[in-house]
C-alpha cells in the first residue's frame, strides 16, 4: 500500500523536526529539507529504523536560487506530495535604522521569496493531482508591535495574507491550505536571532511537540487558522468579521466626511 508522501522544509531542527517524527509516526514517507546534510541524514537513518518509512534528503539552502529549484521541482513535477510543510525561516532582528540590512536581505529571500515559490510550486503540484494540504508556517508577531521585529513581523504578515488569499483560491477544492500561528516556541529560533527562550516568562512558551499536535488536530477539525494556544477560535472569527466590515470602505470614490471638517 502507498503511503502519503510529506516533504517539510526546515527539517533540521524546531517545529521541522517536530512535524517530521510526527508525521513518520502516523505512516509518511517523508521528503525533508534543511541546509544541515549531516543533520538530515542521521533524522533520516533514525526515523526510516524506527517506523519502516522512506526519507528522501534534500540538503538545500532555499535562500540560494540553483538549491531552491531544486526543492520547486521537486514539489511541482516528482512523485505527488501530499502534505507540504512550507517551514523554513529565520529573524533578523534590530530597530528600524539599526539592523544589519545584509542580513534583512537574507531574511527576506527564505521568509518570503523562498516561501512563496514553493508555495506556489506545492500547489501547482497538488492542482495536477487534485487534491493535497499545505501548511504555511507564520507567527504570533503578526499581532504585536515588537520592537526590533519589524522586519520579521513584517514577513510574517506576508506569509498570513498570502496564505489567506491562498486559501479563497481553493475553498471549492480538494486541497486544504492552513495557516499554522506559534507564539514563542521552544526551539533554536532564538538562539539564531540572537537570544534565549529563557529570556520569555515559562507561561508564554510552548513546546514544538504541542505546537504540532494541535497544527495536526486543526486540520482534522477543519480551522483553516491554527493558533494553538487561542483559547476560543470565537476570537480569530471575530478579527476576520472585522476586516470583512472595514474592505467594503477601503475602497470609495469620496473619502470619509470626517475629512471635509
Amino acid at each position: 500500500m502507498t503511503r502519503p508522501v510529506a516533504l517539510i522544509t526546515g527539517a533540521s531542527s524546531g517545529i521541522g523536526l517536530s512535524f517530521a517524527h510526527h508525521l513518520a509516526r502516523t505512516g509518511h514517507d517523508l521528503v525533508i529539507v534543511a541546509r544541515r546534510e549531516d543533520r538530515l541524514r542521521d533524522l533520516a537513518e533514525q526515523l526510516s529504523a524506527e517506523h519502516g518509512i522512506d526519507i528522501e534528503v534534500i540538503a538545500a539552502d532555499l535562500a540560494d536560487p540553483d538549491d531552491l529549484d531544486v526543492v520547486e521541482e521537486r514539489l511541482e513535477a516528482g512523485e505527488p506530495i501530499a502534505l507540504f510543510v512550507n517551514n523554513a525561516g529565520f529573524a533578523a532582528i534590530g530597530r528600524v535604522g539599526e539592523g544589519d540590512r545584509d542580513d534583512m536581505t537574507d531574511m527576506l529571500l527564505l521568509n518570503v521569496v523562498a516561501f512563496s515559490r514553493l508555495a506556489d510550486a506545492a500547489m501547482a503540484g497538488m492542482k495536477r493531482e487534485g487534491r493535497g494540504t499545505i501548511i504555511n508556517v507564520g507567527s504570533g508577531t503578526l499581532f504585536t508591535k515588537m520592537p526590533t521585529y519589524a522586519g520579521y513581523g513584517a514577513t510574517k504578515a506576508y506569509v498570513a495574507y498570502y496564505t489567506r488569499v491562498m486559501q479563497s483560491e481553493t475553498k471549492d477544492g480538494n486541497i486544504r491550505v492552513q495557516l499554522l500561528i506559534p507564539g514563542i516556541t521552544a526551539t533554536d529560533f532564538h538562539h539564531v536571532a540572537g537570544h534565549s527562550v529563557d529570556d520569555f516568562p515559562p507561561e508564554r512558551v510552548m513546546e514544538p511537540d504541542d505546537l504540532v499536535v494541535a497544527s495536526l488536530r486543526a486540520l482534522e477539525l477543519g480551522e483553516a487558522v491554527c493558533i494553538p494556544s487561542l483559547p476560543d477560535v470565537a476570537d480569530w472569527h471575530a478579527l476576520e468579521a472585522a476586516e470583512a466590515k472595514i474592505a467594503p470602505n477601503a475602497s470609495r470614490d469620496k473619502v470619509a466626511e470626517r475629512y471635509h471638517n
